[in-house]
């Protein structure tokens, strides 16, 4: 290539990356100003004012679903069945992330000293073209590779989260034909499970977006050259995950101790068949819980006080369990990323908040409700 080509060359690849930066910027921000948006209304609206109780009464008719959502007030309303959009939504958009930034991480962010991936050195000695599309991405900082693998586990995480969320959806949950929630937390949760994700892998998703079209374009050239060269290797794929820090791995069994006792409460919930937790250990048992929030009979729904788990101690033990989740997604990120802690703070807020009408609804359906419980927090609100 003459040596102008490769200055125009140098300026064109310059162009991009500023104008990459400048968009991943705008869309961090893009991020947090939703976060906040969102937090700010509930916020607000749980300030103790008599001069907020119209907006107060506004927003706790956006948040209610289900059994605290009365029967008069199904205007603006879709079937709470819709819960399963959220999921479906949710397990592609992740599964999509997920392989795409997994994928871009093995070939240009090695944790190891090697300056190549392995499929990119067998590419390079074979004279594969795309090891120039490798380099364009390869990040020089170790600190930079390290950030993709954090958002690839973070990713990983968040997978196992809706892929459970999903399966609850079919064979836990079995909603009835006149539950309903508002449109607007409709379409919050179907904002909800499209911005948290892409939360999570922010900082290297539209390098990942076009690593991948670079490598669909040097497919299409080279295809069966690109084949006859690819040698899958799973372990290197999953060795520089175990290289990550502390930090990850902590936030990690937090995230699992809020997952097995979500699943746990939602069994709790809505069935007579529990996944019981103790202190001492979690294990699967088929057991009769006395206290489910629904018993069937004669075809009737009839609604009681739910016992066992943590639901001794909260009203709303599944919210809380949602909380720690995130709080380990936000540990195991290792706590600098100001749009994780956004997403994390919009989460309790907007969990808090439901849980209080919960509980306030509790109380006056039972009048043998145990007044030990707390609302979501235990010893604190």
């Amino acid at each position: 290539m003459p040596k102008y080509e490769k200055m125009f060359g140098i300026s064109i690849e310059v162009f991009d990356l500023q104008s990459m930066n400048t968009i991943k910027t705008g869309l961090i921000w893009l991020l947090r100003v939703a976060w906040i948006a969102g937090t700010l209304p509930i916020l607000i609206a749980s300030f103790p004012s008599s001069r907020l109780n119209s907006f107060h009464a506004l927003l706790q008719g956006f948040a209610k679903r289900g059994k605290i959502m009365p029967s008069s007030s199904h205007k603006f309303t879709v079937p709470q069945s819709f819960f399963l959009h959220f999921y479906l939504l949710a397990v592609a958009w992740t599964t999509m992330l997920l392989m795409g930034t997994w994928y871009f991480a093995y070939k240009v962010a090695p944790l190891s000293s090697e300056s190549l991936s392995y499929s990119a050195a067998a590419s390079h000695l074979t004279g594969g073209s795309h090891v120039f599309s490798s380099h364009k991405y390869r990040f020089t900082s170790a600190e930079d590779r390290f950030n993709v693998w954090k958002s690839v586990f973070l990713l990983l995480l968040m997978e196992v989260h809706v892929l459970r969320r999903l399966y609850e959806t079919f064979h836990v949950f079995n909603y009835s034909s006149s539950a309903r929630m508002h449109i607007f937390g409709y379409l919050t949760g179907v904002y909800f499970y499209i911005a948290a994700p892409l939360s999570l892998c922010a900082s290297c998703v539209l390098e990942v977006v076009n690593f991948l079209a670079d490598q669909i374009a040097d497919f299409n050239v080279e295809g069966q050259e690109m084949l006859s060269t690819t040698d899958f290797d799973l372990w290197r794929y999953v060795k520089p995950m175990t290289r990550l820090g502390w930090c990850q791995w902590a936030g990690a069994a937090i995230f699992a101790w809020g997952w097995l006792h979500q699943y746990c409460c939602h069994a709790i919930l809505v069935s007579s068949l529990g996944f019981c937790c103790s202190q001492q250990d979690c294990e699967i048992k088929a057991i009769y819980v006395k206290g489910s929030l629904r018993e069937h009979r004669d075809q009737t729904v009839e609604y009681v006080i739910p016992h066992g788990d943590w639901f001794e101690i909260v009203s709303s033990p599944h919210y809380l369990a949602e909380m720690i989740i995130y709080a380990g997604l936000l540990v195991a990120s290792g706590g600098a990323d100001f749009t994780i802690w956004l997403l994390l703070v919009f989460v309790v807020a907007n969990l808090a908040f439901a849980a209080a009408e919960t509980h306030r609804w509790y109380l006056q359906k039972f009048e043998d409700y145990p007044l030990n419980r707390w609302a979501i927090f235990p010893f604190v609100y």
